[in-house]
């Protein structure tokens, strides 16, 4: 690729913030936001494995995994009854084909599945995505450690604790960890549900780096949940990461190209605990 695949990201999530605005105000969104009711809290299970599946229409790396027609209430709900404990939601319209629609549609379902949250992910930039997300009825949100100033990163964990979201901080390399160990011991940590990942895709071509996950794992904040993101595609690969130390896997792809995504997810979540 020719430019830094997040730089490009933060650029467009940037223009997609100032149109917003130029529509709504910052303290007007975050007025309706504080409005509605407070969304689900993330609840893990003591086995110490749980699945944050995703919602994507669309990877840069693999394509159009699903079409404009996919029915996300059905799927999420799919996902909650098996055993998901987060739905994650792509909201970047230019290469996920994902949007803020998709998350309420999810949230609306999960509701009505017993109180899973949904999780906004995007290429986060500013305060006013994540009241975005809490009006949408999300209950947690992602952020990039790797694409963001600290100044900024301080700033969307301040408004996720306003709006009681949960936050996965994700994570590439060693110097993305120790920003999140910074994170771990600030006091905005005392207010906020936090969990830590590692994304294991590389950032010039997309794809899965083999080992990353299990090299970085002891690295990670021992404190907070860690979640393994990317690259998990079966059992197996569940096993080996609860085994290596990971709490969580976020799988996006695997479900979404499955026959049986609420099956694949049930096998999932066995081999992690059983390997726990």
């Amino acid at each position: 690729m020719s430019e830094d695949f997040l730089e490009s990201m933060a650029r467009a999530s940037h223009a997609r913030v100032q149109a917003a605005r130029a529509l709504e105000s910052e303290a007007d969104i975050f007025r309706r936001a504080l409005e509605t009711p407070e969304p689900p809290r993330l609840k893990l299970s003591p086995e110490r494995w749980d699945l944050i599946a995703e919602v994507k229409l669309r990877s840069p790396a693999a394509g159009a995994l699903k079409g404009g027609d996919e029915n996300v209430a059905a799927r999420v709900g799919d996902y909650a009854e098996a055993g998901a404990a987060a739905v994650s939601v792509l909201t970047e319209p230019s290469r996920f084909d994902g949007s803020l629609e998709h998350l309420r549609l999810a949230a609306q379902a999960l509701k009505a599945r017993g109180g899973v949250p949904a999780m906004r992910k995007d290429f986060l930039v500013d305060p006013y995505q994540v009241a975005e997300a809490r009006l949408a009825g999300a209950g947690g949100i992602l952020i990039i450690l790797r694409m963001l100033q600290r100044g900024q990163t301080d700033a969307l964990l301040e408004a996720a604790a306003r709006l009681k979201l949960f936050v996965l901080a994700e994570t590439f390399d060693e110097r993305d960890i120790q920003v999140a160990h910074d994170i771990v011991t600030s006091p905005i940590a005392r207010d906020l549900d936090l969990l830590v990942g590692v994304n294991s895709r590389d950032l010039v071509t997309l794809q899965v780096v083999p080992g990353r996950l299990e090299l970085l794992v002891d690295g990670l904040p021992s404190s907070v949940p860690r979640v393994a993101e990317s690259g998990v595609a079966d059992g197996a690969d569940a096993a080996r990461l609860a085994g290596a130390g990971y709490d969580l896997a976020l799988v996006g792809s695997a479900l979404m190209t499955a026959s049986d995504p609420p099956a694949l997810l049930e096998q999932m979540l066995r081999a992690g605990r059983q390997a726990r």
